[in-house]
């Protein structure tokens, strides 16, 4: 009877009492205790709500059965599916929805609807997998700053690649742990290109110079990634660069140039396809003819050859292997002894490599200059303290 007294007054009633009254029915289907024949009726009146023309309504209706697990399913789906105010309150809060609803709802809503449902106490990896792969931007950094949210690293390394140009989305990821060394150079390979794309947009370097002024950044940050990286998490890393194009003989030159043998040998099995074990017997055979047939076998340019043989025989004679320190740089000595080597044979074996090597030695010369300068301020600091207190 009261049901039937609502549904009459609702005739002619103000939207926003209307919305007051929907309220306060919803709440009294939750928790008053009605008889089945009144929830019946609450539940009928309700689903009539639904097509209420004032969205004040059908948000109220929202607003009080969103979290409950007693609210009507029929009426949660349709409001689920209401314009992006009211559905939203649904999609983030409802456990009444199955993962293949809020799937099905970030394939075929907008972007509002897609943050509410990464915004969701718990966010399986079926969802986070179908927000990483059409969800916009806001929608993954949303999911990505969610603490309930079971993310599978393949929908991680999808969102990098979708959306890792985006500064917000770095620095979540970069802020997380577990975060995998291949993802976080796939992070450091988007901000490379990020950057040439800003320099050369405003005319400050022409393409093809930006262009290797950040591939050689990029190549640096690698090397030092991979210095900082757990043996077992090499390989991958060294996948993905094959994978992406960026394992190049220019990139495994400067791991090796950097003491980094571990980076190097890892390549030439993963290029070679022979077991790491045989690669580092054969790299290091004092006989100097081990390299060249799983060089050969890796596919590497034949013209980059001499300058690989040479920096082994370096580390071997000079001192350099075995000494793990400062791998993530470039080792200026062992540049500049490889150099003179190359130096000494054929211009025709060695020309195309001369000009690569000179930037190394210059690059890695500089970077000894700077930590050269900073060490020397560094000890002067304590002195300038020390002479001013005594002032």
């Amino acid at each position: 009877m009261i049901v039937r007294q609502f549904l009459f007054w609702l005739r002619s009633a103000p939207a926003g009492e209307r919305a007051e009254a929907t309220a306060a029915l919803a709440r009294a289907f939750l928790y008053s205790d009605l008889s089945e024949d009144d929830l019946a009726a609450a539940e009928g009146a309700m689903t009539i709500l639904l097509d209420d023309p004032s969205p004040l309504v059908r948000g109220s209706l929202a607003d009080v059965l969103a979290a409950s697990e007693y609210a009507p399913a029929s009426v949660i789906f349709a409001l689920a599916a209401d314009q992006p105010e009211i559905s939203t309150l649904v999609l983030e809060r409802s456990p009444l929805l199955l993962d293949a609803d809020l799937v099905d709802a970030v394939a075929t809503q907008g972007m509002a609807a897609q943050c509410a449902i990464a915004r969701r106490a718990f966010v399986p990896r079926s969802v986070a997998a179908a927000i990483a792969e059409v969800g916009d931007a806001e929608a993954c950094l949303e999911l990505l700053e969610n603490p309930g949210t079971e993310i599978a690293p393949f929908s991680i390394d999808r969102i990098v690649q979708r959306f890792g140009h985006l500064a917000p989305i770095r620095e979540v990821l970069l802020a997380g742990e577990g975060l995998s060394a291949a993802t976080r150079q796939a992070l450091v390979a988007k901000l490379s290109e990020t950057l040439a794309e800003f320099v050369v947009a405003r005319d400050w370097l022409n393409e093809d110079r930006a262009r290797r002024v950040v591939k050689e950044a990029c190549e640096k940050a690698t090397v030092a990634l991979a210095a900082a990286t757990p043996g077992d998490e090499v390989r991958p890393l060294i996948r993905h660069l094959r994978e992406s194009g960026q394992l190049t003989a220019g990139l495994m030159l400067r791991a090796l140039l950097s003491g980094n043998l571990t980076m190097f040998e890892e390549a030439l099995a993963d290029l070679s396809g022979i077991p790491l074990s045989r690669v580092t017997r054969l790299v290091h055979d004092r006989g100097g003819v081990g390299l060249r047939p799983v060089y050969e076998k890796a596919g590497l340019p034949p013209s980059a050859y001499a300058a690989f043989r040479e920096a082994i025989a370096t580390m071997h004679e000079d001192g350099f292997l075995g000494d793990a320190s400062g791998s993530a740089r470039l080792k200026r000595r062992m540049i500049e002894r490889v150099l003179t080597r190359c130096a000494a044979l054929s211009p025709e074996e060695v020309e195309p490599l001369m000009t690569l090597l000179r930037r190394f030695a210059t690059e890695a010369a500089r970077e000894e200059a700077r930590l050269f300068c900073e060490d020397l301020v560094d000890g002067l600091l304590p002195d300038l303290g020390t002479r001013m207190i005594a002032a």
